[in-house]
């Protein structure tokens, strides 16, 4: 692959090759890290100075590595020339920082900021360790967007943008390699002045209550969102979430940019801030996790609101884009909290079977009873031969069978049958009426299912509200016809990346259960398997004992 780095770029690649072991050595993650810090006078070693971050510590920490200058560079200071070989971490970072440079400029060159903020926003050894001494990729966004005046557009390149499930990434602003005095000032270039702000705002102490207010309420906001952030991610293990939570950190510190830290820090009076001694006995002991969320989730939005209405006084659009972070906090706060109830209200269901209305009404009471005794955890009710009327007749058995048990109910389709015959939930598929439709016919409590058959629609379904996934389908069918079957690499996606309870369906038996479970699926829906074996409520008994031994 063909790159143009800056000068300082090519330079600190050079480097690397030789910290790596030789001109044509493969640079790593590291090396490229002490490569930069080779380039004593770029952006990128400037920022790791300042944190303590020298070659000494880098070579403490990785002692393979090779300090020292290469005594006759390689690698050209020209911008068009090829890097040495990469390692597959440092090429893909590379890539994506290439590939949204030409969104912005196609003329841009890579520089040394860009390979730093890949390096700071990985998930491997040297993103870690960066972290840790200090250094945190939205911060370095935000600096960059403050000092060279970038108002609005494309930001620097954020690998964790780039990484994040379902987040588009933000293309990144073209800036040089070394520092220049800054251009903004307290109030992004441009921004309109407020109706009726007058000179007060422009220099009086309106405007700098205004600014105590925004910086509070920025720092409020960020925390507030951190914290959610450690929850999904340590609490729940979502890595969708997770990647969501990271993607409005990363927007919110965009936004508040135009506001130049300096000014902000300049207003910032917290020894004469009269709310630090107003402590509350709430605000000092937490019951459990869910209630350090919700409070986090209730500052976090109610800190984008004071962000929003003070930015009116600042920056019009900057108080527009932070009107609409406050809507899609909204949105988040009910994916994490249903995901969370989700998980509690299905923790043990595992089989979830699909049963038709059978030949008789006599037939259908004998299976249904049969699975019910069984132990399977989830019913639906799923047949189009029937009429309403009969559909509606097997459905109400099926609530009487199953009422009271540990089994629940669900109804394929529709919500309508589902709220008449008392069902716990309803399922639809992609072209079934929407969860929000469903949920307004059966109510706030009713278990909503959604099949997917795809991640983008996994992770839509989460984000519209569902309790619970249908993924698939994994196998062909005897029961359902489709053209494609996403199979076991969709349940690999899924179990990786979304912790809203999903159940693998498509053709899964007792013999095909193992690779089911080694994608990391730990439910499954199954219909053919249980209701055409000779007897189904054995079926489900050796299906069950699989995941006897699951938690």
């Amino acid at each position: 692959m063909h790159y143009e780095f800056t000068p300082a770029a090519g330079r600190a690649l050079t480097c690397a090759a030789w910290a790596s072991g030789g001109p044509n050595a493969e640079i790593g993650p590291a090396a490229l890290l002490l490569g930069l810090l080779a380039e004593g006078e770029c952006r990128a070693a400037l920022i790791l100075g300042r944190c303590g971050v020298d070659t000494k510590a880098v070579t403490a920490k990785w002692p393979d590595l090779l300090p020292g200058q290469p005594q006759q560079p390689s690698h050209p200071a020209d911008t068009a020339a090829t890097p040495p070989p990469l390692s597959p971490e440092v090429e893909q970072a590379i890539h994506e920082a290439a590939g949204k440079l030409r969104e912005y400029d196609d003329a841009a060159p890579l520089a040394t900021e860009h390979l730093l903020l890949g390096l700071m926003a990985a998930e491997g050894p040297v993103g870690v360790w960066l972290r840790e001494r200090g250094l945190e990729p939205e911060s370095l966004q935000a600096e960059i967007q403050a000092r060279y005046g970038h108002e609005s557009g494309p930001l620097p390149a954020d690998f964790d943008d780039i990484a994040a499930p379902g987040g588009d990434s933000i293309p990144p602003q073209v800036v040089g390699d070394t520092w220049d005095p800054p251009r903004s000032t307290g109030v992004a270039a441009g921004a309109a002045e407020a109706p009726g702000s007058g000179p007060a705002l422009k220099g009086g102490g309106t405007r700098t209550a205004a600014l105590r207010v925004f910086d509070a309420a920025t720092n409020r906001a960020r925390e507030g969102l951190r914290v959610v952030e450690d929850y999904v991610r340590f609490a729940l293990d979502d890595r969708h979430l997770t990647g969501l939570c990271k993607q409005m950190r990363h927007e919110l510190a965009a936004v508040v940019a135009r506001v130049s830290p300096e000014c902000r820090l300049a207003a910032r009076d917290t020894l004469a801030d009269v709310g630090t001694t107003l402590v509350t006995p709430s605000e000092q002991r937490r019951a459990s996790p869910e209630a350090v969320l919700a409070a986090n989730l209730t500052r976090f939005q109610e800190s984008l609101r004071s962000l929003e209405e003070f930015g009116k006084l600042l920056d019009p659009e900057m108080a527009a884009a932070i009107e609409r972070l406050r809507y899609q906090s909204y949105t988040l706060h009910r994916a994490v909290e249903i995901t969370r109830t989700s998980l509690d209200r299905l923790r043990g269901a595992r089989l979830y079977v699909l049963v038709d209305g059978r030949s008789s009404t006599a037939a259908f009471e004998r299976l249904a009873r049969g699975l019910v005794e069984a132990g399977v955890h989830v019913l639906q009710l799923r047949d189009k031969r029937l009429t309403d009327r009969d559909l509606l007749a097997r459905a109400r058995l099926l609530r009487e069978i199953t009422a009271g048990t540990g089994t629940l109910f669900i109804m394929n389709d529709r919500p309508d049958l589902a709220a008449l015959a008392r069902a716990d939930g309803v399922h639809v598929g992609q072209e079934e009426v929407t969860v929000k439709d469903a949920r307004s016919i059966l109510g706030l409590e009713a278990l909503i299912g959604v099949s997917t058959h795809s991640i983008d629609q996994a992770r839509q379904a989460v984000l519209d509200g569902a309790n619970y996934l249908g993924v698939g389908p994994t196998f062909p069918s005897g029961t359902k016809h489709f053209e494609k079957f996403p199979g076991l690499d969709l349940l690999r996606q899924v179990a990786a990346e979304i912790r809203l309870p999903a159940f693998a369906i498509g053709g899964i038996t007792a013999e095909n259960l193992p690779e089911v479970l080694a994608a990391g699926m730990t439910r499954v829906a199954v219909s053919g398997a249980i209701t055409a074996a000779a007897d189904p409520a054995g079926a489900a008994r050796v299906l069950l004992f699989e995941f006897s031994s699951i938690r």
